[in-house]
């Protein structure tokens, strides 16, 4: 067995720490800092994260030339763009069906910019998440065509749509998919361009649906002008000025930051920066964010604004403002993506304490189960996905939270590593357990008959009761290394962010402070809980330990009040009244044995 990094064998959250390097990782580290000259813990977070000393330069500072692939690797994309280009050519009305979240927001903006830029007319539809659900809808479809629609376009849906894309085909309006979602073997009748599909080899399962569309438009582009369609004075758009939305699609559906995705966002924040697209610069004030954009802003603050409109307010709202190019209307509409927004934090808190209350009451003294499934019919349908992933960040395993209206529930769910939700959904539905249901690994959506909901539930405990126990005794909390209180400095801030942006598939680096005293510790508002630590250099910092209050790990850093611990977590910095400060985000913490 791996030693368990400082001897901690049970955290306060009962994990064993490890160190995040094995032998080899070592090695790598220390060579990149010999023969670098690269900062001792930037070494080491890039050796966790495989990279090689010969490719340290290249991953700290991504080209997207470098990375980005031929769009044609993807099945369906010649056919997909010779029909774009044609639709273009003919100036036919092309409609553009989008999901309701930030990627389905980003994906419409981002086709309808580029056929607005063609002079190429285009419509625009979000189907409300309550009175519709996702994907494609028959009654929608059929007020595409009658309003002109000639052609189709679905971006982040589409792929399980058999019965509504076979009617649209019928009644004369052909459709292109766009998509990233998990795949069926036998797809629908339309023109699937999506990296998920079975038959697909191109290598880029990991993108967004808003990648799926630049790399859509990159080949639509190069397509156009093999026809000669920029000849005469038609300008070429600026696919480089669009990356601002692939990275904050990328970010916000919690796609992995690997490879070409990494690039994305690295681009699409410097393109953020300079403040181009109106809309999101003015959401971004609206969030009342400040100094260059960062991933965390992306994830935190841009993306639950826009998803706002799409859970409880105007479904379109979101992709409207990522169009608009009027200040004033576009800072009307942000501020409404605010204030829906907040009106959502208080509809989720008060939905996530029914449903941990629901959680912890059917545990009655006994082990959780296996998947935690809540319902209730009072609950908003537009906060069940955020509810699931409150879930299960307290409780550790996969969470589902379904809103009932009458008979039928819908409801997300949330997994850990180890446990594809996206398919366990999908056999759910074949075993006729649910209406209907998909996603990815990590999330996904149902809906389900009530007088179904126990046999789902024991379905689920059936199939991971044992899954999970080999899970939870197999878990490890990383550590990439140990410093001091002194060592968490901006500069190190700095240099980290190269490392970046952080996020699945590239997590943010881990750090233990080790013996480090616990000179105050508080609670704020919001249930977070503030200390002041001194290491044994006599060095100080502040640490900070989100919702942590009442929980285990609130619990313990309070009790610890002026006693010695083990702390781990994450840096986060900034710059107050012009000066940098660093402090860390503490995930756990373990005593110190004396």
């Amino acid at each position: 067995m791996v030693p368990a990094f400082l001897d901690v064998t049970a955290s306060a959250l009962g994990q064993r720490w490890v160190g995040r390097l094995d032998a080899a990782g070592d090695n790598a580290a220390r060579a990149m800092v010999q023969t670098g000259g690269y900062d001792d813990a930037l070494a080491r977070v890039l050796a966790g994260r495989g990279i090689k000393p010969e490719a340290a330069e290249g991953f700290l500072h991504p080209k997207l030339r470098d990375l980005m692939p031929d769009p044609l690797l993807l099945q369906d994309m010649q056919g997909a763009v010779t029909r774009l280009a044609e639709a273009i050519e003919r100036r036919e009305c092309v409609a553009i069906f989008g999901d309701y979240d930030v990627d389905g927001a980003c994906s419409t903006a981002l086709m309808a910019e580029y056929l607005q830029a063609m002079d190429c007319p285009c419509l625009i539809y979000i189907p409300d998440r309550i009175f519709e659900g996702y994907g494609p809808n028959a009654e929608a479809i059929e007020t595409l065509r009658q309003d002109g629609a000639q052609l189709l376009v679905t971006v982040d849906c589409g792929t399980m749509s058999h019965e509504v894309l076979a009617g649209a085909l019928a009644s004369g309006l052909p459709a292109i998919v766009l998509d990233h979602h998990q795949a069926p073997e036998v797809l629908p009748p339309a023109l699937v361009v999506n990296p998920n599909r079975q038959d697909d080899v191109s290598g880029l399962t990991y993108l967004c649906a808003a990648g799926v569309v630049h790399l859509t438009l990159v080949a639509l582009q190069r397509e156009l002008g093999r026809r000669g369609w920029f000849t005469g004075g038609r300008a070429q758009p600026d696919l480089m000025a669009a990356l601002d939305m692939v990275a904050l699609a990328t970010v916000a559906d919690i796609a992995a930051l690997v490879g070409l995705n990494r690039a994305y966002v690295r681009r699409g924040l410097e393109v953020m920066a300079q403040r181009q697209r109106v809309g999101l610069a003015a959401l971004a004030d609206a969030a009342r964010l400040q100094g260059p954009p960062r991933a965390s802003h992306l994830g935190f603050a841009l993306g639950p604004r826009i998803n706002a409109g799409g859970r409880i307010g105007d479904a379109a709202l979101g992709a409207r403002l990522l169009l608009e190019r009027d200040p004033l209307e576009a800072a009307r509409m942000a501020g409404e993506l605010d204030r829906l927004n907040e009106e959502r934090r208080k509809i989720e808190t008060a939905t996530l304490d029914e449903a941990q209350a629901e959680a912890e009451a059917a545990q009655g003294g006994a082990d959780l189960p296996a998947v935690i499934v809540t319902a209730a019919d009072d609950w908003h349908p537009g906060v069940v996905g955020l509810v699931a992933s409150r879930l299960r960040e307290t409780f550790q395993r996969p969470a589902f939270a379904i809103a009932y209206r009458g008979a039928t529930g819908t409801g997300s769910g949330r997994s850990v590593p180890g446990i594809d939700l996206g398919r366990t959904v999908r056999e759910a539905v074949d075993a006729g357990l649910l209406v209907r249901g998909g996603g990815h690994a990590m999330a996904a959506g149902l809906t389900i008959k009530r007088d179904q909901l126990g046999a789902f539930r024991a379905w689920l405990e059936r199939r991971f009761a044992g899954k999970m126990q080999q899970l939870r005794a197999e878990a490890r909390f990383e550590i990439d290394a140990a410093l001091a209180a002194g060592g968490l400095t901006p500069a190190l801030a700095q240099a980290l962010e190269a490392a970046g942006p952080f996020g699945a598939g590239n997590p943010e680096p881990v750090f233990a402070l080790a013996d480090h005293y616990v000179v105050d510790a508080l609670v704020l508002k919001d249930q977070h809980v503030k200390l002041r630590l001194r290491g044994p250099d006599r060095s100080m910092v502040d640490a900070i330990a989100f919702r942590a209050y009442g929980r285990p790990l609130g619990n313990a850093l309070l009790a610890a009040r002026g006693a010695r611990l083990h702390v781990a977590g994450t840096l986060m910095h900034d710059s107050w009244l012009g000066r940098a400060r660093v402090q860390l985000r503490i995930i756990d913490c373990a005593s110190v044995e004396t």
